[in-house]
């Protein structure tokens, strides 16, 4: 795969742009709650995005603008891990399990929706 400018340049913009949402979700609710809501509405973007484009349904374009460069950059598994061991350990026991179940139900939720509104 040899990307072309523009491929890097959607790349770029949504990249931008998800981390200025990133950092205005953080301003406006604090971590790790933060952390957490991006992580699930990331999944939950993330999956209406990929698992449409594997359908067919968005263009390459489109998922090199919002998977890889906003959700990339929307989302955050570095601070995630980073909050798992900066908090108790009964806390990050719980902010572990619920990010992950609340990520793979999101995903879920995702493929359903795709499914129903493409008439599957």
């Amino acid at each position: 795969m040899n990307p072309g400018r523009t491929d890097v340049l959607l790349v770029a913009v949504g990249g931008a742009a998800g981390a200025m949402a990133r950092y205005l979700v953080d301003v406006a609710v604090g971590t790790p709650t933060s952390t957490f809501l991006v992580n699930v509405v990331g999944s939950f973007l993330l999956g209406l995005v990929l698992y449409d484009a594997e359908l067919g349904g968005v263009s390459e374009t489109v998922r090199l603008l919002t998977a890889v460069g906003f959700l990339g950059s929307f989302t955050t598994y570095s601070t995630f891990a980073f909050e798992l061991f900066t908090h108790s350990p009964g806390f990050a026991a719980g902010y572990l399990a619920g990010s992950y179940a609340a990520g793979f139900l999101a995903v879920a939720a995702a493929l359903y929706l795709v499914e129903v509104t493409r008439g599957g």
